[in-house]
């Protein structure tokens, strides 16, 4: 039989006992979008969210979490968190930052404890889906208890489609 692999984010779900749902997509060596994760994985993209992780002007990272076909709006971003403006952080930086890589970067399980906020559509979802903390997994859950494990919040973020 073969071991069921394990993520860090699947550990300290179980250990904040969170119920959470596995699921996993055929993948390469690169990451790829995440409506194509959405598409790949069965689910609505409106229910599959992408972690991006930004730095402010005072150099502090923030995290947001939006879902895959939006775009996070930076000054509303911004607004959230209490900074005065923040960035996109350079692809390059991601491990360093999170000790996530592109493609499998999660909410749960950075390196450091950082300000995440998810958009608001997610508290209105049953179930959403976010990096499983790897490459071709993805984790399931309610928005709520990721907002409680991330110690995060909810607001506006996104860019007005």
């Amino acid at each position: 039989m073969k071991k069921e692999v394990k993520t860090n984010v699947m550990r300290i779900l179980e250990k904040e006992k969170v119920p959470y749902e596995a699921r996993f997509y055929p993948h390469g060596k690169e990451a790829v979008d995440g409506v194509t994760v959405a598409e790949l994985t069965g689910q609505n993209p409106d229910q599959v969210f992408k972690t991006l992780v930004t730095v402010s002007n005072k150099k502090e990272y923030f995290v947001f979490v939006i879902p895959v076909a939006e775009e996070l709006d930076l000054k509303k971003a911004a607004k959230a968190v209490g900074a005065k403006s923040v960035e996109m952080i350079h692809v390059k930086d991601i491990n360093k930052i999170t000790g996530y890589i592109r493609g499998g970067c999660s909410p749960v399980g950075m390196k450091k404890k950082y300000t995440t906020t998810y958009h608001i559509t997610a508290a209105q979802q049953p179930q959403i889906m976010v990096s499983g903390g790897k490459i071709g997994t993805q984790i399931a859950c309610e928005p709520d208890a990721l907002v409680r494990v991330t110690e995060g919040q909810y607001a506006d973020i996104c860019k007005d489609s």
